[in-house]
């Protein structure tokens, strides 16, 4: 299988990571954890992959002699894609357990058991930020 065809697969399920996350943790969703992951942190995540997807969609399909495929533009996205991957990590954190006298009970998931789907989404957003920034350096460096 082909670097690009690799890279692209892997933009769509950046995007799916973005979106699902945003629709688990919104306001009134009910995600799962032990601990309400903070607004901004949704949001800069959120905001962040819709950024990262436009400007890295944008660097994939111009052609490399144009200033939006240029290896500025590239550098800005997979930056912002790092941004995002961290911004996930974070929002795992609330799994961790906590414990003492005001420490709050896990609550049940309607999308899964456990934080399975959140670690598989988000580790797997770490490993495909990675693979770009692997093939951004095949290419241009």
């Amino acid at each position: 299988m082909s670097t690009a065809v690799i890279v692209y697969v892997l933009t769509a399920l950046g995007a799916v990571v973005v979106v699902l996350t945003r629709l688990r943790l919104g306001r009134g969703a009910g995600g799962a954890g032990r601990l309400e992951v903070g607004r901004r942190l949704l949001d800069l995540h959120t905001g962040a992959g819709v950024l990262a997807l436009a400007v890295w969609v944008a660097f994939l399909v111009a052609p490399a002699d144009t200033v939006v495929g240029g290896s500025g533009v590239g550098i800005l996205a997979i930056g912002l894609w790092w941004l995002v991957a961290l911004a996930g990590l974070l929002i795992l954190v609330r799994w961790l357990p906590s414990r003492g006298r005001h420490a709050s009970e896990g609550r049940g998931d309607t999308w899964s058991e456990g934080p399975g789907l959140s670690i598989l989404a988000h580790v797997g957003m770490v490993v495909g930020v990675a693979v770009f920034t692997w093939a951004y350096l095949k290419e241009y460096v």
